[in-house]
């Protein structure tokens, strides 16, 4: 019953999230489309934002390769894969693929959610700590209640329960104390739903109602006026023992929901404010690390990069919403403007860091970045798209050099990369191990798409000789004259 009611569950929040990709992926057994790769890519590209390494095609090796990109991306991001594999996910083993699915949802959806609630009462997201705002406003801020600041620093799970607690708790009698049976009367979602969007629920008929007539109305308001997909079904919670999974998800939504409702114009100054705060304090630590670090080997540099990194991605999870504004430059407040060009200038600091700890990578891994930069630049620019056949062509065999000789030195930077010792005289480490393990990773991406983007330009290629051959046979619709003269005109074009 469980693995069939997280079945179903996962399948509808993986459908949610995929109704946003270009082109929208519906899932229709989740167990079978899993094993082709792309399915886990596309969702992790939603999820993410950024665009993951894939082979297009559908043999055996593709969908390895795709589902090795996709668990290598989530270790990237520091999750702990336990006893998932990559032959268990070909197979549709239903617990692992169940397990896979489990540990995205929670790290890229109630995590991310949990962030923003330690952020709630100015505290840091969990498990980080926070940069330093002495200004006016943060100072008033940090004399609210301990107590209640001390009750956000604890796990995703026990943030989310909390959470549902204080919406239920302002409707008398509803009481949640987990993620099951709590959960079975219908009563808690109602008590949500009223709390979001009051008068849309009557909770005194509520309660003189059966489980599932609760839940059947609770499901369907949440669908209808909150937008919220239908996770679940009435049979799914009223039972003796609920998944506690699948309710974490489904409550995770309305969470989710309340973070997207309309913020008063007060509040949303005070989250500027509170974002420009940490922007600055941001800038100064970064400033100061560069000079404290200007006479450091570069395996040190490199170091308190990565432990800055690690700090700072950490840190913005709360502040994002009001930096990632969708309002244009006209509707932006003074305010918000200036956010926007800080969060700008300490990004452009961040990446001219970065770009030059790349060049003072130790010889010969210096020369192997700077060749690793320039073939994934070509390979992530777009296909020429031009009208001029003939120009068309001249395009695309220039990029078919360029690219061909750009990877007749991939087997040599292989062996080097391969064959890097990574000690000085002192037998100390040269380059900081995952640096190593970043290149090398880049180089194995390279050589699996390298056969698809050959393809990519050679069927470009094709493509705009066909195009000229049609242009031409329409152009050449009268006789030309002697069989030598037509044959001297082929021969010259």
């Amino acid at each position: 019953q469980r693995e069939f009611t997280q079945k179903k569950t996962f399948t509808s929040w993986i459908n949610s999230i995929l109704a946003k990709h270009t082109p929208p992926y519906v899932v229709s057994d989740l167990y079978t489309d899993i094993q082709q790769g792309h399915l886990l890519l596309d969702l992790l590209e939603v999820l993410s934002g950024q665009h993951l390494p894939r082979e297009k095609g559908f043999n055996t090796f593709q969908c390895r390769s795709n589902i090795e990109n996709a668990l290598t991306f989530l270790k990237s991001r520091s999750l702990k894969l336990i006893n998932i594999h990559v032959a268990d996910i070909i197979e549709g083993k239903p617990s692992i693929v169940l397990g896979l699915i489990w540990t995205i949802i929670f790290h890229f959806h109630i995590e991310e959610l949990a962030r923003t609630l330690a952020c709630a009462y100015n505290q840091p997201p969990l498990g980080c700590s926070s940069g330093t705002d002495s200004s006016p406003k943060a100072s008033r801020s940090a004399k609210k209640s301990a107590k209640i600041k001390e009750r956000w620093k604890m796990s995703a799970t026990k943030a989310l329960l909390l959470w549902a607690k204080e919406q239920c708790s302002l409707h008398g009698s509803v009481s949640v104390t987990d993620f099951k049976s709590s959960w079975r009367s219908g009563l808690a979602f109602l008590a949500i739903i009223q709390t979001l969007r009051p008068g849309l629920v009557d909770l005194e008929k509520a309660k003189a109602r059966s489980n599932k007539e609760n839940l059947k109305e609770a499901f369907r308001i949440a669908e209808l006026e909150l937008n919220i997909p239908r996770l679940l079904e009435p049979e799914d919670v009223d039972i003796v023992n609920p998944d506690e999974k699948s309710i974490m998800t489904y409550v995770a939504q309305f969470l989710q929901y309340s973070k997207n409702l309309p913020e008063s114009e007060e509040d949303m100054q005070e989250k500027v404010r509170e974002a420009m705060g940490w922007l600055a304090a941001q800038e100064k630590k970064l400033a100061k690390l560069l000079a404290e670090t200007e006479n450091e080997t570069y395996y040190q540099k490199y170091k308190e990069m990565m432990s800055f990194m690690e700090t700072f991605n950490q840190e913005k999870t709360p502040f994002l919403p009001v930096l990632s504004s969708k309002r244009g430059e006209a509707e932006l407040s003074e305010g918000q403007q200036q956010m926007r060009e800080e969060w700008d200038k300490v990004i452009s600091q961040i990446n001219e860091w970065k770009a030059k700890l790349d060049q003072m990578l130790p010889s010969p891994l210096d020369s192997i970045e700077a060749w690793l930069q320039e073939v994934e630049r070509l390979q992530a620019e777009d296909l020429p798209d031009l009208q001029d056949p003939f120009k068309a062509m001249s395009v695309f065999r220039e990029i078919i050099v360029i690219f061909k000789g750009l990877m007749d030195c991939f087997d040599s930077h292989l062996d080097t990369l391969q064959s890097f010792k990574n000690k000085d005289e002192k037998n100390m480490p040269l380059v900081w191990p995952e640096k190593l393990e970043e290149m090398k990773r880049r180089l194995s991406n390279i050589c699996s798409t390298n056969p698809s983007t050959f393809l990519e330009y050679h069927y470009g290629l094709c493509s705009a000789i066909a195009n000229e051959v049609k242009l031409q046979l329409n152009i050449w619709d009268v006789k030309y004259g002697a069989k030598e003269s037509v044959e001297s005109l082929l021969e010259n074009w």
